[in-house]
């Protein structure tokens, strides 16, 4: 080589070539330029990325497709739960409060022994919205001790539960045996009525003796067979009751048209002028 010449080969030669490693697919790593003698590469080897199979992007999908559903269920039950409950419970209510008479459930909520209410028996007719006719109430109870000690008991548990006493007229309609009280209470009168059994009043327990018993036993037994009370417990409402309305006023004469005088009727059986 003459002296001052350029030696190219050893400039290429020191100067490294930038080469490129082919790209591997499906491979876990992705091979990057390389830059510098030897091939070493210029960066940091990055991870390839993985695609998916075809498989495992089926089942994330159907995986979804059930949470979705699960969803839809769980949304589905708990706006039917709501419906139910806003639904049927004022449902229930107005049915209870349709068959439930309210002045059955007062007179059950009444302070009494329970020697002083055995066997109620209750029985009603007519609307209790005074449709057409207004409901009248009643119910039959028995009681283990006379009439006067029942009375009592029974009066002080109206007062307690809110009733007054009331003094009209026509109560009792006629004259009756026993202790008759009359009640008043919002838009309700109650009439009370504490009296002897019937019993008390049968012909054959009435008749004379003859002779005297078998023995003591058996007249003590005879003597307690009828012992006890009745009540009975009438309840109207108070517009339908006409005790303690007044007396009617009096028919104005002027409102009232005039007979029409005999001789300007035409008699039917007289025939017309013009006939």
């Amino acid at each position: 080589m003459p002296p001052g010449a350029r030696d190219d080969t050893g400039e290429r030669a020191a100067v490294g070539t930038r080469t490129t490693v082919p790209e591997t697919t499906g491979t876990a790593t992705e091979a990057e330029d390389v830059d510098g003698p030897g091939g070493r590469p210029a960066g940091p080897i990055r991870p390839a990325a993985v695609r998916p199979r075809p498989a495992v992007v089926g089942a994330r999908a159907e995986l979804r497709r059930q949470l979705r559903t699960q969803q839809r269920l769980r949304l589905a039950t708990l706006v039917s739960v709501v419906v139910v409950i806003l639904g049927a419970l004022p449902l229930y209510l107005m049915i209870q409060a349709a068959t439930r008479d309210p002045v059955f459930t007062s007179l059950n909520d009444l302070r009494l022994p329970a020697w002083a209410a055995a066997s109620p028996t209750d029985s009603s007719f007519g609307s209790r919205w005074c449709i057409i006719d207004c409901r009248f109430r009643e119910r039959e109870l028995t009681s283990e001790r006379p009439p006067d000690e029942t009375a009592g008991v029974y009066q002080n548990a109206l007062r307690t539960a809110g009733w007054q006493s009331w003094k009209v007229e026509q109560c009792p309609d006629s004259p009756v045996l026993g202790h008759y009280s009359c009640w008043r209470r919002d838009e309700y009168t109650l009439d009370l009525w504490v009296r002897d059994p019937p019993c008390k009043f049968d012909p054959l327990r009435q008749r004379p003796t003859v002779g005297p018993p078998a023995s003591p036993e058996a007249a003590g037994a005879k003597a307690d067979d009828c012992t006890g009370s009745v009540v009975s417990i009438k309840v109207r409402n108070r517009i339908d009751d006409e005790r303690g309305r007044g007396p009617e006023p009096a028919e104005d004469a002027s409102l009232t048209g005039e007979t029409p005088d005999a001789a300007f009727t035409p008699d039917p059986l007289t025939p017309s002028p013009t006939g």
